[in-house]
């Protein structure tokens, strides 16, 4: 009988190898995320963009360097597999609108791997739901009825799970209408993370 940690070795291996999608995009799939057993804070974002998806390491552009900040981390510390997982809701890029903005996630990721994944993946003493894709599938439920809301609620969920806008810059207008999110979130955001990184529970 394998290992969890073989396990877990397989299904990143068949996940990096997935190309359901393939038939729904403009571009060949590739599949980003990144996972370790030893790994204490998860990040579940939507999906990569295009500058992820050219570079294969997540949050490598503009939305990075926001959330690096909001949490607190420099890049060698986010980038710290054995410590910090990013798992996005759809793991591969899923293009563009007729507007110019990305696509939502693809739903076959989140269908095929999800369940498994989460079932072999560490149990993770914090995870980051970032945006409302993400927020429906980890709240299970108990997600408010807009972003806005959830995101509000965030004590209703800490410590284990904090709910957090996404960090493009497409959220700026919602960043200055909403000044609780930095002023009352975010300081309490940079202690959980260095905590949890900290190995404290």
């Amino acid at each position: 009988m394998p290992t969890a940690e073989q396990t877990l070795t397989r299904l990143l291996h068949d996940i990096r190898a997935c190309r359901r999608c393939a038939g729904s995009l403009t571009h060949l799939p590739r599949p980003v995320l990144r996972l370790q057993s030893s790994a204490r804070l998860c990040i579940a974002g939507q999906a990569p963009g295009l500058r992820v998806h050219q570079s294969g390491i997540p949050f490598t552009d503009p939305s990075g360097d926001r959330l690096r900040d909001w949490l607190g981390l420099s890049p060698e510390e986010f980038y710290d597999e054995a410590k910090v997982a990013i798992i996005p809701m759809g793991f591969c890029f899923p293009g563009y609108d007729d507007k110019g903005a990305d696509k939502p996630p693809r739903p076959e990721c989140a269908k095929a791997w999800r369940g498994p994944l989460f079932a072999a993946a560490p149990r993770f003493p914090l995870l980051l739901a970032v945006g409302s894709y993400a927020q429906r599938y980890h709240l299970k439920g108990r997600a408010e009825a807009t972003l806005t809301e959830t995101v509000a609620a965030w004590r209703d969920y800490a410590p284990g799970i904090i709910p957090l806008p996404h960090p493009s810059w497409r959220n700026n207008a919602w960043l200055r209408k909403n000044p609780w999110f930095e002023s009352d979130l975010l300081p309490y955001l940079k202690r959980r993370v260095r905590r949890v990184l900290s190995s404290e529970r």
